[in-house]
Order: C-alpha cells, then sequence, then structure tokens
C-alpha cells in the first residue's frame, strides 16, 4: 500500500530515490482520487515505488510543485520531475506514461 509523506520525509523518500518513483497529490473528499486509488495500488503490486501526499496538509508540497487540483500525479526519476498528469488515468494510460519515462 502505498506510504502517505509529508514535507518532512519528502527529501528522502523521493528526492533521494534513484529510479522512477510516482507521489500522488490527493484530497480525501476527491471521488476521482478514490478512484485512483487501487490502480496505483496495482502498479506498486509492479514495482514502482508509490507515494501518497495529502493536499488539504502538504499545503507547502503543493505550492512547491504547482499542484492545483486533485489528483496530480508527479513522477519523478533519481530526484527530478520526470513527467506529470492531472485527473483519473486508468492503469493502462498510467502505464504507457510509466513506459515512456523509464
Amino acid at each position: 500500500m502505498a506510504g502517505r509523506i509529508s514535507k518532512e520525509s519528502f527529501a528522502d523518500e523521493v528526492l533521494a530515490s534513484k529510479g522512477l518513483v510516482l507521489v500522488d497529490f490527493y484530497s480525501d473528499s476527491c471521488v476521482p482520487c478514490k478512484r485512483l486509488s487501487p490502480v496505483l495500488a496495482e502498479l506498486e503490486d509492479n514495482g514502482i515505488a508509490v507515494f501518497k501526499v495529502n493536499t488539504a496538509y502538504d499545503t507547502e508540497l503543493c505550492e512547491e510543485y504547482g499542484v492545483l487540483s486533485a489528483p496530480t500525479v508527479i513522477f519523478f526519476r533519481d530526484g527530478a520531475e520526470a513527467g506529470r498528469t492531472v485527473g483519473f488515468k486508468s492503469r493502462t494510460e498510467l502505464e504507457a506514461l510509466i513506459n515512456e519515462l523509464r
């Protein structure tokens, strides 16, 4: 299950990671976010690191990365932003993006 991270752990968990990492900026009240959650769990089961940032509690991270709506998924590769998508995406759509970014 994807771990929830905050500003305090973001650098260690995401920016210091080698390879591709997916960060889901979500809201508890967001229906598309709830639909995306099981899709991200499936991706995580297939070997991609997945972390979640709650937009209600981690506003500094949202501002830093220009997150204006949820869900926003940002991909980081070796500590740098490599891509992003906004809104619900199917597993197929996310897998295609992951394959492009690897």
